[in-house]
């Protein structure tokens, strides 16, 4: 699992999580509006933005049905109405590379890989295209990394397309637990998912979450060593069309990388040491030896005359581990009340 880059950002286990700020196609078919998602994903401090290239002929049978959130019309109708064109992709590029966040696209057929390949950093393989073995190869020719969602499949499957990347020597792979329903209820979102797929395979893990809530299980993902977190935005979940529903207004985006970012500093380092925070209370609050009475030279230490006490401003006392090997000795000082008792209080 070792680290790799997307443009100049390095994707790895000890890396800060790579945030996407998934548009999809939240953009209504407006240009403008792809921008302003732009804008709120940068204001977010998103570090990608992702749209979706696709076109309806080569996605669906073009006698497809409706589904029950439809009015009317198709399947098929429905995709195509949402088609974003070719021409708005050098655009969004520009427009993204001029605010410092990555433009990415996910694209779900050759032609609009071909499109894409020229300004997109990463692909991302949509959950529904990740058992498209041959576009899979078809991706993998052009050396990019992989970022693949992998709802409404089985371990099985997974390893099947897992096994096609390998043979075309991708390296460059991270696999995202991802529940394909829209939204996702918390429930079932099973995010431990990302330590099965990272222990299985090899690689590195995220999550593609549709759940409402912008927080828990992104930030859970990334306590179980998420590289990558993609998330649903939208500019208004009252706008017209298929995603903006279950996905993030600003505000919540916002609240999602924040998040991430807190979770991320709260995480920390795995190695456990007295920090420079800790000093303060180091010695003041601490357990050591101390007398609890006024011992004279020649007195015997016992349990009426010596405890184990947090010292405040005074000197410290030996490690409480030292206090039965304590008892019995003869003081050679006087030893004031409260006094931290050292070995050179004692005899021998």
């Amino acid at each position: 699992m070792d680290a790799f880059q997307i443009g100049d950002r390095s994707i790895g286990p000890d890396e800060p999580t790579f945030v996407i700020a998934e548009a999809g196609s939240n953009h209504n078919g407006d240009l403008e509006t792809a921008k302003e998602l732009i804008d709120v994903a940068v204001a977010a401090g998103a570090d990608a933005v992702k749209f979706q290239t696709f076109r309806a002929t080569d996605m669906y049978v073009e006698d497809s049905g409706s589904v029950e959130y439809l009015d009317d019309g198709t399947i098929y109708d429905l995709l195509e109405s949402l088609e974003m064109p070719y021409e708005w992709i050098p655009k969004l590029h520009e427009y993204c590379r001029n605010q410092e966040i990555y433009f990415m696209s996910t694209p779900f057929d050759e032609r609009s890989a071909d499109e894409l390949a020229e300004y997109v950093p990463a692909w991302k393989v949509a959950s529904y295209t990740s058992s498209h073995h041959p576009f899979l190869r078809y991706l993998a020719e052009t050396d990019k990394p992989i970022l693949m969602s992998t709802g409404a499949h089985e371990l099985n499957e997974i390893a099947e397309s897992v096994d096609v990347l390998d043979n075309e020597d991708v390296t460059d792979l991270v696999l995202l637990q991802c529940v394909a329903a829209y939204p996702a209820p918390l429930e079932d979102i099973n995010v431990r998912v990302i330590e099965t797929l990272r222990e299985e395979f090899g690689v590195l893990t995220g999550l593609s979450d549709h759940t409402l809530d912008p927080v828990t299980a992104p930030t859970a993902a990334v306590s179980l060593g998420a590289s990558v977190v993609e998330k649903h935005f939208t500019l208004d979940k009252s706008m017209e069309g298929p995603d903006h529903q279950f996905a993030l207004e600003p505000d919540q985006l916002d609240d999602m990388v924040t998040a991430i970012r807190n979770t991320e500093t709260a995480l920390g380092t795995a190695d456990k040491y007295v920090l420079n925070v800790e000093e303060k209370l180091h010695d003041l609050a601490r357990r050591r030896v101390h007398a609890t009475t006024d011992i004279e030279a020649g007195d015997t230490l016992t349990e009426d005359n010596v405890g184990v006490l947090r010292s405040g401003r005074q000197t410290n006392g030996l490690h409480p581990k030292f206090y039965d090997e304590l008892l019995g000795k003869v003081a050679e000082r006087q030893i004031p009340k409260d006094s931290g008792i050292t070995w050179d209080d004692v005899e021998n």
